[in-house]
């Protein structure tokens, strides 16, 4: 165990280092994505932060908020709010003042909007515009995109030739079995929109966010639904199968904000948070997820060792 977490610390800081001279992404949608210098948040008034109910989310809230105090503000987090519907709800009763939100999931799960968006620049914008209407706004959205994808061992998928989702549709109705959280069976990024896209159904089993894994290994279920940017989809362990008609979305992160609190912390405010979700490569979640649930490092000490060696604490 010590010579795996020891493995996972430096894996994590090859990451962190490789990741210091990332630019934003091109889509993002705010021009300065430099930290500002000294201590601009000083004297403003408190914030709260929430994230979700995963580890990626634990990962996230903890960057944007050392990032934050690095430069001055006061930051309360409340972690481990719950899912987007739960979230939202803390959001608009001011529980919170902002989250790191997937701009798909915001669109189909708080907007209730179901079209397809042409692009990441597509989607983001359109959340963008839904959140100002309510009083908030986003800043920039990040490199990296976590969206769910659909997984199985590498013998079932070659025993039953599955390299998409649509090859389900070969097998027996109902003779699969599906891993996924308690959502997955209502959003519209779910089980809905896999029957209508490809007209697939499953024997669905909810389990909580990262539990999955255990079920597909033990062969409670045949395949389950995951997040692209899980520690555990390095290396050749499971088998990702593709989604051609993208019912999966564009799921980049974009931190929600009440316009309320931008307002009140001046420009340094979003200028620190941009300067975080820059950096925010794909490459780099799945290390830092890694480092979090695979060698049980707390995931504020992994934010803080991204944010030290990317020159934000």
């Amino acid at each position: 165990m010590i010579q795996r977490r020891a493995l996972g610390a430096a894996l994590l800081a090859i990451v962190v280092v490789a990741t210091g001279g990332c630019g934003s992404s091109k889509s993002s949608s705010t021009s300065s994505t430099t930290a500002p210098s000294g201590q601009p948040g000083k004297g403003k008034p408190a914030v709260t932060l929430g994230d979700k109910n995963f580890p990626e989310q634990l990962t996230l809230g903890q960057l944007y908020k050392q990032a934050l105090e690095a430069k001055g503000f006061t930051v309360n987090l409340k972690e481990n709010i719950g899912s987007t519907e739960l979230i939202d709800k803390a959001l608009t009763s001011g529980k919170i003042d902002l989250y790191p939100e997937y701009t798909g999931i915001g669109l189909t799960a708080v907007a209730h909007d179901n079209s397809t968006p042409s692009s990441a620049q597509d989607a983001y914008n359109k959340l963008k515009s839904f959140e100002e209407k309510r009083g908030f706004t986003l800043t920039d959205m990040t490199p990296f995109v976590d969206t769910n994808t659909i997984i199985v061992k590498p013998d079932y998928a070659a025993g039953h030739q599955l390299k998409t989702i649509a090859d389900f549709k070969n097998l027996r109705p109902g003779s699969v079995a599906l891993a996924g959280p308690p959502e997955f069976a209502t959003r519209h990024e779910g089980l809905p929109g896999l029957k209508k896209a490809y007209g697939v159904t499953f024997k669905f089993k909810p389990l909580a966010i990262g539990l999955q894994y255990k079920a597909l290994d033990d062969g409670d279920v045949q395949t389950a639904t995951v997040f692209t940017t899980d520690g555990q989809l390095q290396g050749n362990k499971y088998t990702e199968l593709t989604d051609p008609k993208n019912v999966f979305g564009f799921q980049n992160v974009a931190p929600v904000v009440s316009k309320k609190a931008m307002s009140a912390e001046g420009p340094a405010f979003a200028q620190t948070l941009n300067a975080v979700s820059a950096l925010l490569s794909t490459e780099a979640m799945r290390r830092m997820n890694a480092a979090v649930v695979l060698d049980k490092q707390d995931p504020a000490a992994v934010a803080s060792a991204f944010l030290k060696a990317n020159n934000l604490k």
